[in-house]
């Protein structure tokens, strides 16, 4: 993430805050980012240098047509300062630092089938002990991990994973 973009993100933040409209703008920087990387013409578009500054904008505002006055004066803002290519990193960096301002956290669990609630339940309660916080859970299906799961929330991570499991067993017994 580009030091640009966090700036951009906390400025952004900064203004609805005021405006009391943070959270209408969290979900317009969380569409922004599931819209570019859906769509890979939209994003060609946005990195495009020959594509002209106006056709961005009516694009934009036409994709993002029911954003807060927020969402459009930062694309304006971009756009003016030719920054428009670091679009998805802002609303990535804005998400970030909206989830720190609410005192929450996103929770990555990797498993080898989805989440059951029973499954949610407990994942949650190890977030909790780990970090002291409640998490949004993201679940990343990965069936090379055999079954349990492995957790990450920001820089921690928590391997309960039957392959890491059978890994430890192996290097046991090689080194034996």
């Amino acid at each position: 993430m580009s030091r640009a973009a966090i700036r951009y993100a906390k400025a952004v933040l900064s203004l609805a805050t005021e405006q009391n409209s943070a959270e209408a703008v969290n979900n317009d920087m969380k569409l922004v980012t599931e819209t570019i990387s859906a769509s890979d013409d939209l994003n060609h578009m946005i990195q495009n240098p020959v594509v002209r500054s106006s056709d961005k904008k009516a694009v934009l505002t036409k994709v993002f047509k029911n954003a807060n006055d927020a969402t459009y004066k930062l694309i304006d803002t971009l756009i003016e300062n030719n920054r428009l290519a670091i679009l998805n990193d802002v609303a990535v960096s804005y998400n970030n630092l909206y989830d720190q301002l609410r005192g929450s956290q996103i929770a990555k669990v990797t498993t080898a089938v989805p989440l059951t609630a029973e499954l949610k339940t407990m994942v949650s309660a190890k977030v909790k002990e780990l970090t002291g916080k409640d998490a949004e859970l993201e679940n990343i299906i990965d069936e090379s991990i055999i079954g349990g799961f492995i957790l990450r929330v920001g820089d921690i991570q928590y391997n309960a994973s039957i392959a890491n499991k059978l890994d430890k067993l192996k290097r046991e017994f090689t080194l034996n």
